[in-house]
């Protein structure tokens, strides 16, 4: 009797933990297969999936391929490798690799057509991955939206253009890989998301940075066209892109004869040795060839100049959310040229290269104070007139979009001269405040911070679940069509009208640039080229 007893207790243990082994093992039965991942609270996590075939060997430099139906129950309960990519002191991982084509998944436990959102990592195209710590999206689970952040190819590994490549591939075109692994990563999410409790048709693409001028190249990508349904873009910069074959910029090279410049700088002779190489010895010996990755215009994947795209109203017809922030140039100083040796300099350099415009220009960036003045100008030329700019296309199109200003400054970042630095926002939209990176100006965990850091990630998860960005208890954020309106996010969230960012001076300069084919990134101030006179169609 005795044993029989012991037999029932033992298999009432098995039965009773049974229930606790299915919740901290979550296994989704997706398309692509089975994958089982980690149970953290109410949240399920699947780290590490593979979206696509690893791009090495034959397959570098060539469009994703879609992965085979893999067997048995795939483990993803941890980050797959980084793309490869040049090491740094903020981009610093254990793993790299060529086979870096993962995504991450946070679901709520009982998601049911859950909205979902994309987000698609900084880095200039070179640097970043999808496994950062500061991008975890258990906050936005807890709110029922699932966040699937991805990895892609980056630098030359990604973004090369060259002609033995184009000749090699059916559309006869090169470059743009990264793109590609972006559009693959959300054909796999339209596929496979509902296996973990999302609505594939209910994606929201969003990123920060090169991942913002990534949500706007998937705007402008006809490949991606209804794989998302909303963006957001978060200090994107809409500059200048090289053309596959011609130069119609003086100062731009045509991607493919760059892609050959690069190559000699690397010692290869031709694309068979180009693949021979290592991926590290790619990434290493790139530095001093001048290449730095952008979006190519090849008349497919991506058909002509963002601007363009936007004025002809050929881009994605979806709701948005766009915003930069105030001291962008803060931490991105490089941007900026030497100051002028004194305020009558700065304004002779401002005189003779703004012409007619120069008096509008010194009245918003005057010279009494030369270097807020100029980190202004580089900031509002690259992130506030791309903010603003995208807001208003898409408003022309008719459909809502929102438009914000992070101005919000803290101890550790206004005493290093850092307040709302580039990137500053994102730890207080995914909620992650207390989880930034050890070179990340420390954000005190004080109630205003939380408070600042809960509305943020509330208004995103509101406008991913519906279009519409809202937070209990905080300001109704107005649409931008409406008088110009923005959301400031200060020490509280504010709503306010005419973003601080000078748009009509740089539309009008980006205007009469491009009539007179004159490059546009951070080529401003007092390093601007000449302004061409006034062009037809260009605001005064």
């Amino acid at each position: 009797m005795r044993r029989l007893i012991q037999a029932l207790f033992a298999v009432l243990a098995i039965m009773l933990a049974a229930p606790a082994i299915a919740e901290e093992a979550p296994v989704a039965n997706a398309a692509a297969g089975r994958v089982q991942g980690v149970a953290v609270g109410d949240v399920h996590v699947f780290r590490g999936v593979p979206y696509a075939r690893a791009p090495i060997d034959e397959l570098r430099w060539r469009p994703p391929v879609r992965l085979p139906l893999w067997r048995g129950v795939r483990d993803a309960t941890q980050y797959g490798a980084a793309c490869m990519q040049p090491a740094s002191r903020f981009f610093d991982y254990a793993a790299m690799s060529e086979d870096c084509l993962f995504l991450n998944i946070w679901a709520p436990a009982n998601a049911r057509n859950a909205p979902v959102l994309v987000w698609i990592h900084g880095g200039s195209l070179i640097n970043g991955s999808g496994g950062d710590a500061i991008f975890d999206g258990s906050r936005f689970a807890e709110r029922g939206v699932i966040v699937v952040s991805i990895n892609y190819r980056l630098g030359a590994l990604g973004w090369l253009a060259h002609p033995e490549l184009s000749a090699e591939s059916a559309a006869n075109v090169s470059g743009n890989y990264g793109l590609l692994d972006q559009i693959e990563a959300l054909r796999w999410v339209r596929r496979n998301i509902s296996a973990f409790g999302g609505d594939r048709r209910n994606v929201t693409i969003a990123g920060e940075s090169a991942g913002a001028l990534s949500v706007m190249y998937l705007m402008a990508a006809p490949d991606a066209r209804g794989l998302f349904h909303r963006a957001i873009a978060q200090s994107a910069y809409m500059i200048t892109m090289p053309e596959l074959r011609t130069a119609p910029y003086a100062d731009w090279p045509a991607a493919e004869a760059f892609g050959l410049h690069v190559a000699a700088h690397l010692g290869a002779a031709d694309l068979t040795q180009l693949r021979a190489m290592s991926a590290d010895a790619i990434v290493q010996g790139i530095a001093g060839s001048g290449y730095f990755p952008l979006g190519v215009i090849d008349g497919r994947t991506l058909p002509r100049q963002l601007v363009d795209t936007f004025d002809r109203g050929e881009q994605a017809r979806v709701p948005l959310l766009a915003g930069f922030n105030e001291g962008e140039i803060r931490s991105l100083r490089f941007l900026l040229p030497p100051p002028p040796a004194d305020a009558a300099s700065y304004e002779s350099e401002i005189r003779s290269r703004y012409g007619d415009l120069a008096e509008t220009f010194l009245a918003r960036y005057p010279a009494d104070d030369i270097p807020e003045s100029m980190l202004a100008t580089t900031r509002d030329a690259m992130y506030g007139w791309t903010a603003e700019r995208l807001a208003a296309k898409q408003s022309e199109l008719g459909v809502p979009s929102f438009l914000y200003f992070f101005d919000h400054g803290y101890p550790a970042a206004d005493e290093g001269g850092f307040r709302a630095f580039h990137a500053a926002e994102i730890p207080f939209v995914f909620g992650t405040i207390a989880e930034t990176p050890a070179y990340w100006p420390a954000i005190p965990q004080t109630a205003q911070e939380r408070r600042l850091s809960d509305a943020m990630l509330s208004y995103w998860a509101s406008f991913a679940r519906d279009g519409a960005p809202r937070a209990a208890g905080e300001a109704h954020w107005r649409p931008y069509a409406a008088g110009r309106s923005y959301m400031a996010f200060e020490d509280e969230a504010l709503m306010r009208a005419a973003p601080p960012n000078g748009y009509d001076l740089h539309e009008a300069v980006v205007c009469r640039r491009r009539a007179a084919r004159i490059t546009w990134n951070w080529n401003v101030g007092v390093i601007a080229p000449i302004l061409p006179d006034a062009a037809p169609g260009c605001p005064g």
